[in-house]
């Protein structure tokens, strides 16, 4: 294995690990904000419930553009050197 083939596989790994937490970080973004508003506003549970879906969404829909991004670059051929 070359020295650039292993510096790339090692990058195509840090980008797939970092997908894992992907939803997870989106979803406690949007729990943070909606508890920090509700104590603000005193609007409880209602801003909580609000931003926790819209991170649920973000955070599903950056999973899914990364997943198809990861499917797009197994298609490509690899660079030749």
């Amino acid at each position: 294995m070359s020295r650039r083939s292993f510096r790339s596989e090692i990058a195509r790994m840090a980008e797939l690990s970092s997908t894992a937490l992907i939803l997870p970080s989106s979803i406690a973004v949007g729990l943070f904000f909606g508890y920090f508003l509700d104590r603000k506003l005193g609007t409880a549970p209602w801003l909580l419930l609000v931003f926790t879906l819209l991170g649920v969404a973000s955070g599903l829909l950056s999973l899914f553009r990364a997943v198809r991004r990861q499917m797009k670059d197994d298609e490509a051929p690899p660079p030749e050197e």
